[in-house]
């Protein structure tokens, strides 16, 4: 991403953050705003936002995302005077949202307002030949941020890789490899090195 392509997770913040994150507050606007701050959404003017988790965005504040979709324009906190605003949004859930949209938990005019270009991911359990893709990166990830020398998978541990279902999809294979590079003393991954449940499923 370049620096004004931005990502918020929806799920990871309570709703009165995740509403001055979005669209950032004046000065006075609360207790404790002694500035003015500008949210996401002016960070990412000509840029792109992704929205993760967007079927965590809670009723109250569809309303307004609404808004910056339709008019590109939204109120910050505690401000009179709108913000315009250029940006190309995309959003993910792993929330269906025409089930939502029929409970009333996702507002129907901002479905078919993001359902403009829908992919559907399927799951990582469906997509076996994708695994080893995904691995390589995920290890030099957590590799680098350790400040250690890259790993390998040994055939052995891909296997067992390979086979397992992964009802977390791919969070859970980033888990079970940043578990094995904790375990692992060496520089090749093993199958003694994964989680005890997968050890025991694949023996």
């Amino acid at each position: 991403m370049c620096s004004s392509d931005l990502k918020v997770n929806c799920a990871a913040l309570p709703e009165n953050l995740l509403e001055s994150e979005l669209f950032g507050y004046v000065k006075g606007a609360f207790t404790g705003a002694d500035q003015d701050k500008p949210g996401r959404f002016q960070e990412a003017d000509r840029g792109t936002i992704f929205l993760d988790e967007i079927g965590d965005l809670p009723l109250s504040l569809q309303a307004k995302f609404l808004r910056v979709l339709e008019d590109k324009e939204f109120y910050p906190l505690g401000s009179r005077k709108t913000v315009r605003v250029d940006v190309r949004i995309i959003a993910a859930t792993n929330r269906g949202l025409e089930n939502l949209v029929e409970t009333r938990g996702f507002r129907r005019d901002l479905f078919y307002r993001l359902n403009v270009m829908h992919i559907q991911l399927p799951p990582l359990r469906d997509r076996k030949d994708d695994i080893p893709l995904i691995i390589r990166p995920i290890v030099r990830k957590l590799c680098s941020a350790r400040a250690t020398p890259s790993h390998e998978i040994s055939r052995n541990a891909l296997k067992v890789l390979l086979n397992y279902h992964y009802p977390g999809n791919v969070r859970e294979l980033q888990n079970i490899l940043e578990h094995a590079l904790i375990v692992c003393m060496g520089h090749v991954i093993e199958p003694e090195h994964l989680p005890l449940h997968l050890q025991e499923q694949f023996p």
